[in-house]
């Protein structure tokens, strides 16, 4: 069983990494920050792979034994929105039969998702000593499917589907142990029915709607988490499996507005969420831990996230 922790760009320090190695963690995630302004957060990521000081921090690391990633919301920066003035067809089309560019993309149309594969492969070259797990989900909204004659017939989980195999594929051209990430996440949160994953597809589990929404609106998805589970270990393989979860998300407690509020974890449920998760198979346990960097510790000292730390290595 691996271990992460999820971080924004900008809150990667010694202190972290120091954190990470005392308490056994394997990677560190960097997390560019997601909802509308995605493809900018990442477009400053790309930046900062030129940044010594930063790709510095990368290195102390990995010499630390910890490895790192990139997660990252990543359709709207992979086809960018301006194509749509010359290539409209590139994008999708809404429940009133209109095209826009507001999210997301047509995945029916060959010539824009070789554009989204050609720029994978390339943004996968730039991630400064990334491992060979890829992590490039769709935007960061719901309901923005695409509704053309061929995509219509496609749940969100077939179309994301489609995006991932599509990019692993040219990625593995160049790094055939390239491997890509299907989101579990929002109205991807079942696993797709008539598009298959291609081999080196795993999935990601992220259930954030657990948290955003009250009881009454998540029981009104429908959703059988566990019977969801199950289904998703039936369409993927249990190898490289992850959970990627909210248990240190101080962004997400704080509504994601600075300043921070001060983190309480809550440890009953951590410990009780990790042994049901490793129950089931995962083999890759993760939290998003944002807004816990040097900000937050200058308000209000060193958080308390030992329950984390405590709990996934109780199992290695």
């Amino acid at each position: 069983m691996e271990s992460q922790i999820l971080i924004h760009p900008d809150e990667l320090t010694e202190n972290w990494i120091k954190r990470a190695k005392e308490n056994s963690i394997d990677v560190i995630g960097i997390h560019p920050v997601g909802g509308y302004r995605a493809s900018e957060s990442l477009s400053e990521l790309v930046e900062l792979m030129e940044d010594n000081n930063f790709t510095n921090l990368i290195d102390e690391a990995i010499e630390q034994g910890i490895k790192i990633e990139y997660e990252m919301h990543a359709a709207s920066y992979l086809l960018p929105r301006d194509l749509f003035l010359s290539n409209p067809e590139y994008f999708r089309m809404d429940e009133n039969g209109n095209r826009t560019n507001d999210k997301n993309m047509c995945v029916s149309n060959p010539e824009a998702l070789s554009c989204v594969a050609n720029a994978a492969a390339l943004l996968a070259s730039k991630l400064y000593k990334s491992t060979d797990r890829y992590y490039f989900w769709m935007d960061d909204v719901k309901d923005k499917r695409c509704m053309c004659d061929k995509c219509r017939h496609l749940s969100m989980s077939d179309q994301q589907m489609i995006y991932v195999n599509n990019m692993l594929k040219e990625i593995q051209m160049t790094n055939p142990k390239a491997k890509m990430v299907y989101l579990a996440y929002f109205d991807c949160i079942e696993p797709p029915k008539w598009i298959k994953p291609i081999k080196g597809v795993f999935f990601e589990y992220a259930p954030m709607e657990k948290y955003t929404l009250s009881n009454e609106e998540y029981s009104k998805l429908g959703i059988d988490e566990s019977e969801n589970l199950k289904n998703l270990f039936k369409t993927f393989s249990y190898a490289d499996s992850k959970v990627l979860e909210y248990w240190l998300d101080n962004s997400m407690y704080s509504d994601w507005k600075k300043p921070e509020k001060k983190f309480i974890q809550d440890k009953r449920r951590i410990e009780e969420d990790i042994k049901r998760y490793l129950d089931y198979g995962f083999e890759y346990i993760s939290s998003f831990a944002c807004y816990l960097g040097p900000e937050y510790e200058k308000l209000y000292g060193q958080p308390d996230i030992s329950a984390f730390f405590n709990a996934v290595n109780e199992y290695k």
